[in-house]
């Protein structure tokens, strides 16, 4: 697993190795996460320079570092799985953003009221198959967690509802993986 593009393109990110099945780590393939930045910049301009990231159920933080590596001013990653937060503390200390990121060890399901200022491009990679995407992005949308005109990317392996207030802009299918982009209408609800 490596930084696809930008200013730490081609760093190699701690492995997951042969994986923790309990942990459920499922990191977005390179060439996934390649074909996915090339439509978030080639059709929507995102990650805006200067652009806050939110990557909910962030796992290694391979989505919220490829974005800090392409322009991004500061990413947040949240993430309750211990396996996952050592692989996103090394990687985090690997493309040495320390000062530019944040990681929240708690459930994205219960998320809680924004700290600061809301997010311009929130990724979400839940566990496959479970529900769990819907009840976090309703969760961050409820919490404030959103700015208006958000991009929202939700990888999973089927197609999704996603709550009030998000609209479909694309949906894309790479084999088993659907990457669905929303945009956020407007003010939390």
């Amino acid at each position: 697993m490596r930084i696809i593009g930008g200013a730490f393109r081609g760093r190699r990110l701690a492995s997951v190795g042969v994986g923790d099945i309990a942990a459920r780590l499922r990191p977005t393939a390179d060439r996934v996460r390649e074909s996915l930045f090339n439509v978030l910049v080639n059709a929507h301009g995102a990650p805006q320079p200067g652009a806050r990231v939110l990557d909910l159920f962030a796992g290694t933080g391979a989505l919220g570092l490829e974005a800090l590596s392409r322009g991004a001013a500061h990413a947040t990653f949240v993430e309750n799985g211990r396996k996952a937060q050592d692989l996103l503390g090394q990687n985090i200390t690997l493309c040495r953003v320390e000062d530019d990121s944040r990681v929240l060890r708690r459930d994205v399901r219960r998320i809680g009221p924004v700290e600061g200022a809301p997010f311009d491009l929130i990724f979400l990679d839940p566990p496959y198959g479970r529900g769990l995407g819907e009840q976090a992005l309703q969760a961050a949308v409820q919490g404030g967690w959103l700015a208006p005109g958000a991009l929202v990317v939700w990888e999973e392996n089927a197609a999704v509802t996603p709550p009030a207030g998000l609209k479909v802009l694309d949906v894309r299918r790479y084999g088993d993986t659907v990457i669905t982009l929303l945009e956020h209408a407007g003010a939390a609800e």
